[in-house]
């Protein structure tokens, strides 16, 4: 999450909100900074945020974002009844406790859990929280086997991919984990097994794979991955766990691809973690963990809180939390089922590989991926072309489309990219109008002279990056 700065530092304006005289009561004028003296009318407070909202951009023409902005009508009044629920009071609500169980035992069947009735898992604000906990549980369970082998648990490190979001480097800077990055290089552009494995040792307390890295929209080698660390375990007695950040595509491959070997049919894989609120098709936030059986999430981790007069197990970062988020997931998955579920992630898949196809037909785009895995892909711009993958992005945005320009991350800086995530409600027919703004964007962009933005003009910061951004966790 973005941190809020005082308004000096940002710009904001310092003179007060002006009230419109049509449809307010007293007061006319209300500070822009402080709480006003005197409580206002409702209707006043709702027009006065109702009208600066509306210079937000359209959630719907958001392609940069991977988070959920359309849902059922069924779901978005299930929400509604719900505001008032708070996920922690499991002994208040126990049917709303219920339903987050069941999605539990839900998702670790889908992944193949070996035993979906014993798997622990929980709801999370997000799938940050998820990957932090999936973090925890790798780093105390690395601490428990140090312990009893009598070395020293200290300088332990965690090896993935440059191209992971930023929660992983918050996780291994918030809980003292040396983060070891693997670099992109030449046409590989995530995490490589032999990269992965060369870079482990007797500290290593995991490797993350990422099913679906939000640079590209590519799949790392999961299976790959294990194999190797299979084969290091074989040579050198070191048993490294492998945590699978899902945020979106644990919730596109068992539909889309559910040949593919990624989950806990890899007996190396302890953990995985998926975003509700990206392909599961949910409003923000929730997310979710599952740990493939009990001994790979210590007990020691897991509390129990005497709370409103019950006992209950947590293992979480947040406390307090909105349950209109859970019964939504639980909702979806009824409503769905697998083959919803298929027909509506095949759907974005086929939207997204169409208007790849289209797009690097109209001659200055080069596909770096196609959409064929996760519904997202990435293009560069020709380097003859006389406009800039920031002038596409701002000229699309003129047209009401935010489509992101960045760089990529280290080694591979020379690589700036446009992203296009497609979601469900994203359409074909929606996809060929973004097609035909792109195609009088490339005419008008054409006659230029020579590229007009670079990497500083772009306000998208890649939240696979080295800041946060608008890929949502």
């Amino acid at each position: 999450m973005p941190i809020a700065h005082p308004p000096s530092e940002t710009g904001g304006q310092s003179r007060d909100v002006t009230a419109n005289p049509i449809f307010a009561r007293e007061p006319l004028d209300i500070p822009r900074f402080a709480l006003p003296a005197a409580g206002l009318d409702p209707e006043t407070a709702y027009q006065i945020v109702h009208d600066e909202l509306m210079l937000d951009g359209n959630a719907r023409l958001n392609l940069a974002t991977f988070v959920t902005t359309w849902a059922e009508p069924s779901l978005e009044r299930l929400m509604s009844e719900s505001f008032d629920k708070n996920m922690i009071d499991k002994d208040e609500y126990p049917r709303t406790a219920d339903l987050e169980a069941r999605c539990v035992r839900m998702l670790a069947d889908l992944w193949h859990a070996p035993d979906p009735a014993t798997a622990l898992g929980c709801s999370t604000t997000g799938s940050s929280e998820a990957c932090m906990l999936g973090g925890l549980a790798m780093k105390r369970r690395w601490q428990l086997a140090r312990r009893a082998a009598g070395k020293s648990i200290a300088q332990p490190n965690i090896v993935m991919g440059i191209n992971v979001q930023i929660c992983w480097e918050k996780f291994a800077n918030y809980f003292d984990v040396e983060a070891r990055l693997v670099p992109m290089e030449g046409d590989r552009l995530h995490l490589g097994a032999a990269e992965a494995v060369e870079l482990c040792d007797e500290n290593t307390i995991g490797v993350v794979a990422i099913l679906g890295s939000t640079f590209d929209g590519s799949y790392e080698p999961v299976a790959e991955i294990c194999a190797a660390l299979d084969d290091l375990a074989e040579r050198t007695g070191l048993d490294i766990p492998v945590h699978v950040d899902g945020a979106s595509g644990a919730m596109i491959a068992p539909f889309c691809d559910p040949t593919l070997e990624w989950d806990f049919r890899l007996p190396r894989v302890a953990s995985i973690n998926t975003s509700g609120h990206k392909y599961g098709l949910v409003y923000p936030g929730v997310g979710w963990v599952v740990w493939r059986d009990r001994t790979a999430l210590p007990a020691e981790l897991v509390f129990t809180v005497n709370y409103l007069g019950g006992q209950m197990p947590t293992f979480a970062l947040n406390f307090s939390r909105p349950g209109g988020q859970v019964i939504a997931q639980y909702f979806n998955f009824l409503r769905l089922g697998v083959d919803g579920y298929r027909r509506v992630q095949q759907t974005c898949r086929d939207v997204a590989t169409s208007l790849a196809a289209a797009i690097a037909e109209l001659g200055p785009f080069r596909l770096l991926t196609d959409g064929s895995q996760l519904p997202v892909f990435a293009f560069t711009v020709d380097p003859d072309a006389p406009f800039s993958a920031f002038d596409v992005s701002a000229a699309l945005r003129e047209a009401g489309w935010l489509v992101p320009a960045y760089t990529f991350p280290a080694k591979r800086e020379d690589i700036a990219a446009l992203r296009i995530v497609v979601r469900n409600g994203f359409s074909h027919d929606l996809a060929n109008l973004l097609l035909d703004d792109l195609r009088r964007a490339v005419g008008r962009l054409s006659t230029q002279q020579a590229p007009q933005r670079g990497a500083e003009a772009s306000s998208f910061a890649h939240g696979a990056g080295r800041a946060s951004g608008s890929a949502g966790r």
